[in-house]
């Protein structure tokens, strides 16, 4: 049985230090210093670096500023469960973070489930939370219901989770921003977590990423957002970039992965600056029935 829930949400767990992490070792959950340093740490993390972002329904030109851009934040957390983790276990952990939503503010939308197709990784569950502001961020990581739930439903059930977040834009409507709406209802969630070399950030890891906005821009029947962004997150520095794909559907997620345009502006663009790359993508189902 898969549990897969979406929709409008709001925490998360400890940015900056706390994870990744050996569940093996206890992590210390003093955020409230730490937390407002790393995000003065990271406010002018690679400035020079814009963040790219685009909604594929847009159809706009990066050279049209006709519409208005609302700045949004990224929160992507990448869990890898336990061997033995029972379909009983699994509920448990998806629905207490999904229901987080419900006891703090800030988050505007949420989506989480069992990752499909497997990664090298072996990173088992997604979960993708996007803030208005970065102090919305900061407050979720410090939340203590929060905490509780990542030490009560999630710790005792994975080997490690890593989390990144990015800054981005979408369309200034509440439909966007707020990932609202029935084609936001279904669907697969891709999320890319990319390294550039550093020789490539001021100019060839810029140009890739503004292909690869332009690329989603082409296909509107496949893909409903694309948002990417500079990760500002210390405890996962080592990947540069974050990326953010929603694909109308399994087979729309295929097709583009699959299309010789993708796989030629990765071979081009990507493989010659990239150290290494995470990808993991996950169906979206109505939230329904499954929930606690």
């Amino acid at each position: 049985m898969q549990i897969h829930h979406t929709q409008t949400l709001i925490s998360s767990p400890k940015p900056f230090n706390l994870i990744p992490f050996s569940v093996n070792k206890t992590p210390k959950l003093n955020v409230a210093a730490l937390g407002s340093r790393v995000l003065k740490a990271n406010h002018g993390l690679r400035s020079k670096n814009r963040n790219v972002i685009c909604s594929a329904a847009d159809r706009l030109s990066f050279d049209n500023d006709a519409k208005r851009k609302r700045k949004v934040v990224e929160h992507v957390s990448l869990i890898k469960g336990k061997e033995d983790l029972s379909e009983e276990q699994e509920k448990d952990m998806l629905d207490y973070l999904y229901t987080t939503q419900y006891q703090m503010g800030g988050i505007v939308s949420i989506s989480l489930g069992r990752v499909s197709g497997g990664n090298d990784d072996k990173y088992s569950h997604g979960i993708y939370m996007r803030f208005q502001t970065k102090k919305d961020l900061l407050k979720f990581y410090e939340n203590q219901f929060y905490v509780g739930v990542l030490r009560d439903h999630v710790v005792p059930y994975c080997h490690e989770i890593i989390n990144a977040d990015f800054e981005s834009e979408v369309e200034d409507d509440m439909l966007s921003i707020f990932r609202k709406g029935e084609e936001f209802n279904y669907g697969v969630e891709l999320v890319l977590l990319i390294a550039f070399g550093k020789s490539s950030l001021d100019g060839p890891a810029e140009d890739a990423l503004l292909t690869l906005s332009k690329l989603t821009m082409d296909f509107p029947s496949l893909i409903v957002q694309a948002t990417i962004g500079s990760n500002f997150n210390i405890s996962s520095a080592e990947y540069t970039h974050g990326v953010v794909i929603r694909f109308r559907s399994t087979e729309a997620f295929q097709m583009f992965m699959n299309s010789s345009e993708y796989n030629n502006m990765w071979r081009t663009k990507f493989q010659p600056i990239v150290q290494k790359h995470l990808s993991v993508h996950f169906s979206i189902d109505p939230v329904g029935t499954e929930l606690m």
